[in-house]
């Protein structure tokens, strides 16, 4: 891996850094709150085109003013293709009143001609040409995942676990399950399919149509034998009740099969699977066809992966690719979120498929034969991060990997029989692409720790096309931003951790300064890359703190043998390489030791909390948002795929156990959890507090009423508000209120 960084010796271990600071000139402004984290007051930078897709190989769509817009690629030219706000449409969408939002349809017809929209419960259906509002459902359930079959012409959709279809010639909806419960659901995902498997931008929809329009896979979920799990609602006068199927580690999974309904004469068969084995099933997807149906099996141990076909005209179920490992498989991915997309899998027109896959310890791309045949098509040890686009026609993979360094990413493009690979992108930072639907073009959004976002648009040979925005202006240059660095800590045992920090503007090596490390934690997500960073970084820069991002051995800067190393170990390399980079912050003479912070949420909650415990002789502060801290109280999927389960693995889980290592704790730690959190449950918070009171020991604790997992609207502003004053406090023991913000964005006493 080729790395351009200045090497700089230490006697405990070394590091490698690359810094960028802006030239400052005369009296310079000071980011205020309202700008960092409320994104009011003077704009500093220049907002960038809204792309929300393509529309054809040629054209792309562009939200502007609440209007939507077809664009030409290759010359800017505009065309309106959605004025939702249009006059002509107010009095036919009046019934929805509210509700009456195109652009946040829950689906629309590929020719924006339709939309699927909800008010109290029913699907209405929109049709612009017609100027028509037409009620689909009106019941008492309450309908979910409405969906256009692709002709447009059939809407699928759920209520009370079961499936059912609305043919728009006909006007009439008709039933295709018909064994739905709270336990049974068809074409509605249990909540950990939601969660660890199907993904949350699907929004529990458990349904695909097929190409012709004529059937649809589902999956069905049993959760009979799934234990409950409630929250109380506490709003209102005698609050609420909720209760989810919610497997704890250790406990039932679902039970799922997948059924294929055929709308013609609304029928329904089952493929037969007859595996009676703990299993996962997943993301089952059509060939071009609508004769057969690729999906995975995962065992419950998610060793041992098998991408199954299953014929539609012989009835037959054929295993088409097979992959084991001592440790764990992930599932192939396939998910969609506008401006990006995932894709492991991707089937071609002729059987054959193209796989993202770390059987060689990276992740690289696979050509799988349908008679089995495989062909590796990239190695190295660098990882290809994602599928971009598979272009059939001229047998062309468009891909964006780390090849030349873990922190940044770059769109490259190979032939289906690998070998030459041509790099589309030439700046040195990160890069998010979304390719043309025929491969003929890309929108390339890229920025570096020293420059700030662009979007450009390239052809298929990364020529660029045109310039579609630059968010530099002058602006930046008025104000005193953090000095930016990124660089490396190496560690004892071989391993060049990831790190970059900020130091703060008026940065005077002769000082000491308090830090502050921003961390995730889990397998396999880093937070440190070559981007420009937020303004909430260099805020609390500017309020004489340097703010610092580190990546461990197993958060994929050093592919799966990296991760590997945390199969049945959660918060042990973790904790080793967090305390490395201490270590580290203790040779440097600008650093105050005693004032070593740390912050997270989820995982990174987890592991702020193993830090002011497990390794509290090396942090002092610690914010720990919307954690778990006992693993034995968080779900199978995620859980086990890296841990086994407690009766497999008892040790492991003591050991990762934040409660082991309540005794050490000595500094102080801010805990804060949404009392709704439907993911991390507040039980884990509630369980560490009780241990903590025991122990006799004092912490700090903020509980945010309606919240699930993150804070949003003002409870987001307000948990800003108050790790701000935590920092302030504890660090130079003043409060939110001394700091040079407005007075009305500091917290109430």
């Amino acid at each position: 891996m080729k790395r351009s960084f200045l090497i700089i010796y230490f006697s405990i271990f070394t590091f490698s850094i690359f810094t960028f600071s802006f030239v400052y000139a005369g009296e310079l402004k000071k980011l205020t709150f309202e700008q960092a984290y409320l994104g009011e007051g003077e704009k500093i930078l220049n907002p960038l085109p809204n792309i929300t897709g393509w529309a054809d190989d040629t054209h792309y769509f562009q939200l502007e003013e609440g209007k939507l817009f077809k664009v030409d690629a290759r010359t800017g030219k505009q065309k309106l293709a959605l004025d939702p706000d249009a006059p002509s449409y107010a009095e036919t969408l009046k019934p929805l009143g509210e509700q009456a939002n195109l652009l946040a349809a829950l689906d629309r017809s590929n020719d924006l001609n339709k939309f699927l929209l909800m008010k109290e419960g029913d699907i209405f259906l929109f049709q612009r040409d017609k100027h028509l509002l037409i009620r689909v459902t009106e019941t008492k359930g309450e309908e979910k995942t409405p969906a256009f079959s692709p002709d447009g012409n059939k809407i699928a959709y759920t209520m009370d676990g079961d499936l059912y279809v609305y043919r728009l010639e006909t006007g009439k909806s008709s039933r295709l399950t018909a064994d739905g419960s709270k336990e049974i659901l068809n074409g509605y995902a249990s909540w950990v399919y939601y969660e660890e498997i199907l993904g949350r931008e699907n929004n529990y929809k458990a349904f695909w149509w097929s190409p012709d329009s004529d059937k649809i896979v589902f999956m069905r979920f049993d959760q009979t034998e799934v234990p409950i799990f409630s929250i109380v609602d506490s709003r209102g006068i005698y609050g609420n009740l909720e209760q989810t199927h919610f497997p704890k580690v250790g406990y039932p999974n679902p039970k799922v099969k997948l059924g294929i309904a055929r709308i013609e004469d609304n029928t329904v068969r089952w493929i037969p699977l007859n595996d009676e084995s703990d299993h996962y099933l997943a993301l089952p997807q059509w060939n071009t066809d609508s004769t057969e149906i690729y999906f995975q099996w995962l065992n419950r141990e998610q060793n041992h992966l098998k991408i199954l076909r299953y014929s539609l005209l012989s009835n037959a179920i054929e295993t088409a690719y097979r992959e084991t490992r001592d440790t764990w498989v992930d599932f192939f991915d396939n998910k969609d979120y506008g401006s990006v997309k995932i894709n492991d899998f991707c089937l071609l027109s002729n059987g054959d498929f193209i796989t993202r896959s770390s059987r060689s310890g990276w992740h690289h791309l696979y050509y799988i034969h349908r008679d089995g045949r495989e062909r590796q098509l990239t190695s190295g040890d660098w990882p290809v991060t994602s599928i971009s686009h598979v272009d059939e026609k001229k047998r062309i993979i468009y891909f964006s990997a780390a090849m030349e360094d873990s922190t940044a990413r770059g769109v490259y493009k190979t032939g289906f029989q690998g070998g030459k690979i041509t790099k589309l992108t030439s700046f040195k930072g990160l890069h998010m692409e979304l390719v043309s639907p025929g491969g003929g073009y890309f929108t390339d959004r890229y920025s570096s720790v020293d420059a700030p976002e662009r979007l450009d648009l390239r052809d298929s040979s990364g020529k660029l096309v045109r310039l579609l925005g630059d968010s530099a202006s002058a602006k930046l240059q008025e104000y005193a931003l953090a000095k930016v660095e990124l660089f490396r800590i190496d560690t004892e045992d071989g391993y060049a951790l990831p790190a970059l920090r900020l130091l703060p503007p008026d940065f005077d090596k002769s000082k000491k300064y308090p830090v502050v490390i921003n961390i995730y934690g889990g397998p396999g997500a880093p937070v440190v890359f070559n981007s420009f960073m937020g303004f909430r970084d260099h805020f609390l820069a500017q309020q004489g703190i340097i703010v610092m991002y580190v990546d461990h051995r197993g958060s994929g800067h050093f592919g799966k043998k990296g991760m590997d190393l945390m199969y049945r170990n959660f918060g042990k390399w973790e904790m080793h390489d967090y305390i490395q980079a201490v270590k580290y912050l203790r040779t440097l003479p600008y650093v105050d030791s005693e004032k070593i912070g740390i912050t997270g949420g989820s995982y990174g909650g987890y592991v702020t909390a193993m830090a002011l415990t497990y390794g509290a002789d090396y942090f002092q502060y610690g914010i720990a948002n919307y954690g778990g801290y006992d693993w034995r109280l968080y779900d199978t999927v995620y859980t086990e795929r890296y841990m086994d389960t407690p009766a497999d693995n008892p040790e492991g889980y003591d050991n990762a156990c934040v409660f082991k290592y309540i005794d050490k704790y000595k500094g102080m730690l801010r805990i804060t959890h949404g009392d709704m959190d439907n993911n991390a449950h507040m039980q884990s918070t509630l369980q560490l507090m009780d241990k903590l009171q025991d122990a006799g020991k004092t912490f700090e604790f903020m509980l945010y009423p309606g919240q699930r997992h993150g804070y949003r609207g003002k409870k987001r502003i307000a948990s800003r508000k108050a790790d701000l004053d935590f920092w302030m406090r504890r660090f130079f023991g003043k409060t939110l209120m001394e700091i040079n913000t407005d007075k009305k964005t500091a917290p109430c006493p």
